[in-house]
């Protein structure tokens, strides 16, 4: 018989709650489950998890509710039916993907009524899940995170407390993949142009990832003087990368290839140029990027309204 470690609900069953609620499983924990296609939870059912009939039903059978939504606005959905008096008591482990702000006004929400909420940002794909490598930040209240650390690890190795600002988690969280994405999305562009040129993605992996890993040590060297706010150009000179990837560009109009990306960076720098810093470091490009490019950046960042 499997010994049971710690009873808990989880609600969503996309892939990443699938995998969540089978890494539970096999851990030994008594795992309710509610999803709004029932039929995802069929073979986790098999192997043990309770499927709840509602919502309601999921939260009142647990303290500890894993949220594993598409969104805030699916909580609210999910759980906005859910009678307040259920869900007095409940720590909701909010897994699910948020701005900063959206984690903070998810706080608020649970808090009125009787619920803590602790925000999570999962640094792996559902594969990691359960790996002892993989980690997740958290932050908000710190007694239920320390009294369910032992749940928190099983979904992955190693947890992390940021504070109690429910917002912090999701900060660090967005900071993660905007580089991911980003770093990507560059690759992606190598590829294109290795293509247009004869070259494979296999050609190429050798110095993508001798480029990739040359980056620890440019944050490394920089970190310290854009801390101190020192963007001297005694090292390099946004001028010289202003050429440098105005080259990327051509290279890559001239093999035909989209270049809406190196153009967007080229942007980036013609805009520190302008600002008059071609003689600084092209680090100064982070106090470029410090404030929004113009109106259409506040539209795009406030056209989403947060609930209070």
């Amino acid at each position: 018989m499997r010994s049971t470690q710690q009873s808990v609900t989880l609600i969503g069953l996309g892939p990443m709650g699938r995998a969540m609620a089978a890494v539970l499983l096999d851990r030994g924990h008594a795992v309710t489950l509610w999803n709004r296609t029932a039929s995802r939870a069929d073979d986790l059912v098999a192997r043990g998890a309770v499927l709840a009939a509602d919502p309601a039903e999921a939260v009142a059978a647990n303290e500890a509710v894993i949220l594993s939504l598409t969104d805030y606005e699916a909580m609210y959905d999910v759980l906005g039916p859910v009678p307040a008096p259920a869900l007095a008591g409940r720590v909701l482990v909010n897994l699910t993907s948020a701005t900063p702000e959206e984690a903070r006004a998810g706080a608020r929400w649970a808090a009125e009524r009787g619920a803590v909420q602790l925000t999570g940002g999962v640094n792996v794909p559902p594969s990691g899940i359960g790996q002892p490598e993989s980690s997740t930040f958290y932050s908000g209240p710190r007694e239920p995170f320390d009294r369910h650390r032992a749940l928190l690890e099983t979904l992955t190795g190693r947890v992390e407390h940021h504070g109690e600002d429910p917002g912090l988690a999701a900060l660090l969280y967005q900071i993660g993949v905007s580089m991911f994405w980003t770093s990507m999305l560059s690759y992606w562009q190598a590829i294109a142009l290795a293509r247009a040129n004869g070259l494979t993605a296999a050609d190429i992996l050798p110095h993508a990832d001798d480029t990739a890993n040359s980056l620890a040590r440019f944050f490394a060297f920089y970190t310290g003087r854009v801390d101190a706010g020192d963007h001297s150009g005694d090292v390099d000179r946004l001028a010289m990368g202003m050429a440098s990837v105005e080259h990327v560009v051509r290279t890559n109009a001239d093999a035909g290839v989209d270049t809406a990306l190196p153009a967007a960076v080229a942007d980036l720098f013609r805009r520190g140029m302008e600002a008059g810093h071609g003689g600084d470091s092209f680090s100064t490009l982070v106090e470029v990027m410090s404030k929004p490019a113009g109106a259409a950046v506040e539209a795009v960042a406030g056209s989403r309204p947060i609930r209070a």
